[in-house]
C-alpha cells in the first residue's frame, strides 16, 4: 500500500470510515460499504477501494449504521431506510473533496440498499457499482428484490459470479434489464457470492468496467 493510498479515520458527522486518496487530483468519488454478515474491513472491500483509488478516484471505505451499533450479527430488515441514510451520509461527506461523478458501491445488502436509494433519491449518486448483488434469497427465485429496478435512473454496474446462490447469470440478466438507465453486468467466472478479491482479476475487471461504463478518465 503506498503512502497515498493509506487510509484514515473519519469517524465524523456519524459517518464511520476509511478514506482512500489517489497519487494525484482526485478524477471522481467511490463510496463503498460492506454485506450483511460484514463490515468495511471486508477484504473484498479493502482491495477494491485500493483498486478504485490506484486509478484516481477518492474512495470512502465505510460502515452501515446498522454495523456501527454492533460489532456482528445482520442488519434489522425494518429500519433498513436507516442505513440508506447513512449512505446518503457517507456520500455527503466526501461530496466536496473531489470533483468528478460520486459513484455509491456496495457488496450485497449495501449494493441493494444503494440502488434503493438510488431510485427513490436519484440526485445522490451519479453511478453505481453492485457487487454480488442479492437478487434473492438461496433457494428462493419466487421472491426476487426487483422491484425498485424499473425505476432506477442511474448508470449501473453489476458485478457477479457465475455460481452466486444468490441469482443465476440468467436471473441476473433479466433483472438488470428491468433499469431503464444503462447498465452492465459483469460475470466472474467460478465466483461465488463472496468475490474473492486475489482471483479471476475482479478487483481490475471491475475497475475497468466501472471507468469505461462513467466514462472517467
Amino acid at each position: 500500500m503506498t503512502a497515498q493510498d493509506e487510509p484514515f479515520d473519519i469517524d465524523t458527522g456519524g459517518v464511520q470510515g476509511y478514506l482512500h486518496r489517489p497519487a494525484g487530483e482526485a478524477v471522481g468519488k467511490l463510496v463503498l460499504t460492506h454485506g450483511a454478515g460484514g463490515d468495511l474491513n471486508a477484504k473484498l472491500l479493502q482491495a477494491m477501494a485500493s483498486g478504485f483509488a490506484g486509478h484516481g478516484l477518492l474512495v470512502l471505505r465505510y460502515n452501515l449504521p446498522f454495523r456501527q451499533k454492533r460489532a456482528s450479527g445482520p442488519p434489522n430488515q425494518a429500519r433498513a431506510g436507516e442505513d440508506r441514510d447513512g449512505i446518503v451520509a457517507a456520500a455527503a461527506a466526501i461530496r466536496d473533496l473531489a470533483d468528478g461523478p460520486t459513484i455509491l458501491a456496495g457488496t450485497s445488502y449495501g449494493g441493494r440498499q444503494s440502488t434503493m436509494l438510488a431510485a427513490e433519491r436519484p440526485v445522490v449518486a451519479d453511478g453505481l457499482v453492485l457487487l454480488s448483488y442479492p437478487l434473492h434469497a438461496p433457494g428462493k427465485p419466487e421472491k426476487q428484490r426487483t422491484e425498485h429496478l424499473p425505476q432506477l435512473r442511474t448508470p449501473s454496474l453489476f458485478v457477479h459470479g457465475d455460481r452466486d446462490p444468490f441469482g443465476t447469470p440468467d436471473e441476473m440478466r433479466a433483472a438488470v434489464d428491468l433499469i431503464p438507465a444503462e447498465h452492465r453486468l459483469l460475470l466472474v467466472e467460478g465466483g461465488r457470492h463472496g468475490l474473492e478479491p486475489d482471483r479471476h482479476d475482479v478487483v481490475e475487471r471491475t475497475v475497468a468496467a466501472a471507468l469505461g461504463l462513467f466514462a472517467i478518465r
